[in-house]
C-alpha cells in the first residue's frame, strides 16, 4: 500500500488547499486519476497539489470546484494560496494593494505589476533567477484580478518614457505589452500617462513610488530598494508623495497624447505599424 503523506492544514495556505482537495476527492469516492480525468490533468498533478508539492492554478481550482461540487471552495482559496507565493517582504504590500480604493503609481523602470502582460512579467521575474518562477508568475497575474472586480480601485499610472523603450523580453514581448497599455484606454478606472524624455529633471528623479488610499484606513506610500519594500503611513511622507505625484501628472502627457506616444514607439522601435485613427491589433 503506498505511503500517503500526512498534511498539517495549518502549516500554510498551500497545505490547507491540498488537504481540502484530498478530503473532497475522497468523499466523492474518486482516485487521483479519476479527478485528473475530470479536470483535464494527470493524477500525478492532483497528487502533487494534494501533498503541497505543486501550486494550483486558478483554472485548476475552478475545474476542481466543478468536478467535486464544492460551491466555489477552491476558487476562493486559490487567491490566498497564490498570494502566499509572493516574496515574504512583498506580501504586506500586496494585501494593502488589494484593499485600496485609489492607487497612484509612478514607474521609472518597468510597467507597473498590475498592468504587465504574462510574457513581460515572466521576463521581469526571471531576472532574479527565482527557484519557482511559474509560481511567482501565477501570483503576479492573480494580483491583477483586483482591476477586474465589480468595484476596482481607481488606478492612476505615470510611466517614464524610458519604460516604453526598454526591451524587456525582446521586441515581440514589448509589442504585446504596449498593445496592452493601449487597450487600457477602454478601462474606465485606469488612467495612464507617460512622462516624456523632454521634461528633463522632475520631482521624482529619486525613483518609483506607489501611493495607496483607502476608504477607512490611512494612506500608505510604498517604495522599494534593491531587495525589499517599505511602507509608511507617516503623514508628512504622504503629503510629500501626494505633492510630487501631482507634479508628475502635471508634467506628463495627457492620456490621449500618451497613447499617441505609445503608438509611435510601437512603430518606430518595435516595427508595429499603426495607421491614423487605427487601434493596433493584439
Amino acid at each position: 500500500m503506498p505511503h500517503i503523506r500526512k498534511l498539517n492544514p495549518t502549516a500554510s495556505p498551500l497545505d490547507y488547499f491540498g488537504s481540502e482537495l484530498r478530503r473532497y476527492r475522497e468523499s466523492a469516492g474518486m482516485s487521483q486519476g479519476d479527478l485528473g480525468d475530470c479536470i483535464f490533468c494527470t493524477g500525478s498533478l492532483v497528487g502533487q497539489i494534494e501533498t503541497a508539492h505543486k501550486v494550483p492554478t486558478r483554472e485548476f481550482a475552478e475545474r476542481a470546484d466543478a468536478a467535486l461540487l464544492t460551491d466555489g471552495c477552491f476558487s476562493r482559496l486559490v487567491g490566498l494560496v497564490l498570494r502566499s507565493q509572493l516574496p515574504t517582504w512583498f506580501q504586506p504590500y500586496a494585501d494593502m494593494e488589494a484593499k485600496a480604493t485609489y492607487i497612484s503609481t509612478y514607474q521609472c523602470q518597468l510597467v507597473y505589476g498590475l498592468l504587465q502582460t504574462e510574457e513581460y512579467a515572466r521576463a521581469v521575474l526571471a531576472t532574479g533567477r527565482p527557484d519557482k518562477l511559474d509560481e511567482l508568475l501565477a501570483a503576479r497575474m492573480e494580483r491583477q484580478r483586483i482591476l477586474k472586480r465589480e468595484r476596482p480601485p481607481l488606478t492612476l499610472v505615470v510611466l517614464d518614457e524610458a519604460v516604453l523603450h526598454r526591451p524587456i523580453g525582446g521586441p515581440e514581448v514589448m509589442r504585446k505589452q504596449l498593445h496592452h497599455l493601449l487597450d487600457l484606454q477602454d478601462e474606465r478606472w485606469v488612467r495612464l500617462q507617460v512622462l516624456p524624455f523632454g521634461v528633463g529633471e522632475h520631482v521624482s528623479l529619486a525613483g518609483s513610488f506607489n501611493l495607496l488610499r483607502f476608504d477607512d484606513d490611512p494612506d500608505i506610500v510604498y517604495t522599494e530598494d534593491l531587495i525589499s519594500g517599505h511602507m509608511t503611513a507617516n503623514p508628512d511622507t504622504i503629503r510629500e508623495a501626494a505633492l510630487r505625484y501631482a507634479g508628475l501628472q502635471g508634467a506628463a502627457l495627457s492620456v490621449e497624447d500618451s497613447a499617441e506616444l505609445i503608438k509611435r514607439v510601437l512603430e518606430e522601435r518595435y516595427g508595429q505599424h499603426t495607421g491614423p485613427g487605427q487601434r493596433p491589433l493584439a
